[in-house]
């Protein structure tokens, strides 16, 4: 499943940084603003350690995570809706990803510039939820000018439309960002068309010195950060950014040890991983068998037939039904064979909602 987080913020916070910890891509990193022209996409595994769970219970001869999709930005500066900086450019990029990491800077650090010469997390924040507001003013005015000629008109699409674009442009006037105005599941469908940039779901990243990082509740930056966040619903991951580009140069073993060391029981990073994936809607099944154990991504709410789909077309287009058990039944009968005589292993057909988790085996035919 092609879906993408795209990693945003001032310049010199620390994205690009954190981007090369993500995805040990090697983005440039510099201390001045738009060291980052393009936006840098790096594709990352998903941690998930049922994967090796399985992989200890069936001894495959290979094991495949699953992969989620970040996009590194360039910084975003005051003015940028009007082209600032490099502007509309970072907004075009903004616009194809699906979900909003804004990286905060909760660290001081002298040799490091700030962009505005102070740091201030929440007004970052709203610096750059203001040039996305704005973005998404022009974006929703130029709309207004068209579909209001045909809903003059009395066409009943174009009337729907219209109300739903006016309670938009109250909002962006109010400084509101699009996703806390409520729609109807119907009207939702109408504004999802419209690719506004702040209807994406957003979760925050506050990148803390290393001096903070085992006990972040200390930094008032970041207690800042998560009770903005709280009343925007929205999610905190605290990361130290410049030692998750540390950790990334090491293998499992030796990040085990680094973390015991610094007292951590998570890499920053792995939390974010999760929480991107979490924020999209995003769940994983397994495929387990002697030559694979394997993690797929799907949505919530997918049918049996379309996470078939998601290994291949023909699965969705010749399924028959699911051979499915529970993570959790499988790992307590410690065998396939022994869940199926414990009556654990369900066959399900077209209709079966596939449930996070889900080790599944698809019988079809084409």
């Amino acid at each position: 499943m092609a879906l993408t987080a795209g990693i945003v913020g001032l310049p010199n916070v620390g994205k690009s940084t954190l981007f090369n910890a993500i995805t040990k891509a090697g983005a440039e990193s510099a201390n001045y603003p738009f060291c980052t022209i393009d936006p840098n996409v790096g594709i990352v595994e998903v941690p998930d350690p049922r994967l090796n769970k399985l992989t200890e219970l069936v001894q495959p001869k290979k094991t495949v995570p699953t992969t989620f999709e970040f996009t590194d930005i360039a910084g975003i500066v005051k003015g940028a809706s009007k082209g600032e900086g490099l502007g509309n450019k970072f907004l075009s990029h903004i616009r194809q990803v699906d979900a909003i990491c804004q990286v905060v800077r909760c660290f001081a650090d002298d040799n490091i510039t700030h962009v505005s010469g102070k740091v201030d997390p929440i007004d970052d924040i709203e610096t750059i939820n203001l040039e996305l507001i704005l973005a998404d003013l022009e974006s929703v005015d130029k709309r207004i000018a068209r579909v209001g000629k045909m809903a003059k008109q009395k066409d009943k699409e174009a009337m729907v439309e219209l109300e739903i674009l006016e309670k938009l442009k109250e909002a962006f006037e109010n400084d509101m960002p699009g996703r806390t105005v409520e729609f109807t599941d119907e009207q939702m469908k109408i504004v999802k068309g419209l690719h506004l940039l702040t209807t994406k779901p957003v979760l925050y990243v506050a990148n803390v010195g290393e001096d903070d990082i085992v006990d972040p509740s200390e930094n008032p930056y970041v207690q800042q950060v998560k009770e903005f966040a709280e009343k925007d619903k929205a999610e905190v991951i605290v990361v130290c950014a410049k030692i998750e580009s540390e950790i990334a140069e090491l293998d499992d073993e030796e990040k085990a040890m680094f973390l015991s060391e610094l007292g951590i029981e998570e890499s920053g990073l792995d939390q974010l991983i999760r929480a991107a994936y979490n924020l999209l809607g995003l769940a994983t099944y397994f495929t387990a068998g002697v030559q694979e154990v394997r993690a797929w991504t799907f949505r919530l709410g997918m049918k049996a037939p379309q996470c078939a789909g998601v290994i291949h077309t023909d699965f969705e287009r010749g399924f028959i039904r699911a051979e499915t058990v529970s993570y959790d039944d499988l790992v307590a009968a410690e065998t396939m064979n022994a869940a199926k005589e414990a009556g654990k292993v369900r066959l399900e057909g077209k209709e079966y909602i596939v449930k996070d988790g889900d080790v599944i085996h698809f019988r079809f035919n084409v």
